[in-house]
């Protein structure tokens, strides 16, 4: 019985361990530790004096914040423009947030908690509670994603509801610092939003860069992890996609990444099959397009995220 309580808990483990950690990967090891310790420690645990989920999800944060101890901030994106004529030496994998998908954080939310859902798994708030110690950061999804009492808060880290309360002001206030632009909030039942995205892939594949121009931003940035390049304004984005012989014969294949739209970008190898090249997470505003971020070296990962391994180049029957 004890398996099957503890493997129902997996799926908001996974959201809590990933809005702490900031990484898909580490997330899993954190996921996998947590059910092995409390599997091991089922015997311990005492539902008189807390709820499963609580009990569980204090183990998860003492796994979390052992791992953050020597952690360095994850960035989505470099803080100034530095493009230039290549994209430079890679950074460490560790100095990103990686994308996850929407499967693994989101499914099984009821209708109303998919919005709020959709807004703490954003690539954008992960960056941002990167700038809280590990403590704070726990203390604030508990409490203002998770939504558990300030008292069940106070039972997961060991501690008591003054010093909850005032963690959880302290963790406000340096998100408040550090808020992520406000992009739309995606919903895939949007007609706009959808045109909007159906516009980009269009003018992608065709290098319209008129259209891709009329679809982004003035001010857009685009970045490509895990290297410190950067482009912003929306023309000089337009023009490099739309005149680079890189993309030629590219493809776009919708996906969702971290509760917003994306796509996984196939290319062309020399026998005309398309493979995996790279995942895209995209941010709207105002109804454009506002940032664009291309995940390098995540060609492996198509498949969790729901997308083929290869597409046929147009034209070409399968047997």
């Amino acid at each position: 019985m004890a398996i099957e309580e503890l493997e129902a808990l997996r799926l908001p483990l996974t959201g809590y361990c990933y809005r702490l950690l900031g990484s898909s990967a580490d997330t899993d090891d954190a996921v996998q530790e947590t059910l092995i310790r409390a599997s091991a420690k089922w015997q311990q645990y005492d539902p008189g004096k807390a709820a499963l989920s609580t009990w569980v999800h204090r183990i998860a944060t003492n796994v979390c914040i052992d791992m953050l101890r020597a952690a360095k901030r994850r960035a989505l994106v470099m803080s100034a423009e530095s493009a230039g004529p290549d994209l430079g030496p890679p950074l460490p994998p560790e100095m990103w947030v990686e994308p996850i998908p929407d499967s693994r954080v989101l499914a099984g939310q009821d209708p109303g908690e998919v919005v709020i859902g959709r807004e703490s798994v954003r690539l954008a708030f992960i960056a941002a509670l990167q700038h809280l110690a590990p403590r704070q950061r726990a203390v604030l999804v508990l409490r203002d994603v998770l939504v558990f009492s300030a008292q069940e808060t106070a039972d997961i880290l060991q501690t008591t509801v003054p010093a909850v309360n005032s963690a959880l002001q302290r963790a406000r206030a340096t998100l408040d610092a550090n808020r992520p632009d406000p992009f739309d909030v995606y919903d895939p039942e949007d007609a706009a939003q959808r045109d909007l995205l159906h516009r980009y892939v269009a003018a992608f594949e065709s290098h319209d860069v008129a259209e891709l121009t009329a679809v982004m931003r003035d001010d857009a940035t685009t970045s490509m992890p895990p290297f410190r390049w950067r482009l912003d304004g929306g023309p000089k984005i337009a023009a490099i996609t739309g005149y680079s012989d890189s993309c030629a014969g590219a493809r776009l294949v919708p996906c969702g990444i971290n509760g917003g739209p994306g796509f996984g970008q196939y290319r062309p190898g020399d026998d005309g099959v398309l493979r995996p090249f790279a995942l895209i997470s995209v941010d709207l505003r105002d109804g454009r397009i506002a940032r664009l971020v291309t995940f390098l070296g995540t060609e492996h990962r198509f498949t969790e995220f729901g997308l083929p391994e290869t597409l046929q180049p147009p034209g070409r029957r399968t047997v």
